[in-house]
């Protein structure tokens, strides 16, 4: 049976199967919150900032969402 597109694009998504919330976890336990709000200045990362705030703000914020995962797809490549 043939891929759809959609499938041969997750294929290649390298975060197909990794939830934001991960995505956050692993540069906050990597960065510190101080140093993610320094690379991505957005109040969820500075003004009292916490998992349950930040993924609240990324999910209705698709231009912080893509920094916040081209950041990560940033630090797998460092790895």
């Amino acid at each position: 049976m043939p891929q759809t597109s959609t499938s041969q694009n997750q294929h290649n998504n390298p975060l197909h199967g990794i939830t934001l919330e991960t995505v956050v976890r692993a540069l906050e336990a990597k960065f510190g919150w101080a140093e993610l709000a320094a690379r991505i200045p957005v109040r969820c990362f500075s003004n009292d900032p916490s998992i349950a705030s930040s993924l609240k703000f990324l999910r209705k914020t698709p231009w912080a969402r893509d920094k916040v995962e081209a950041l990560y797809l940033l630090t797998l490549q460092d790895t």
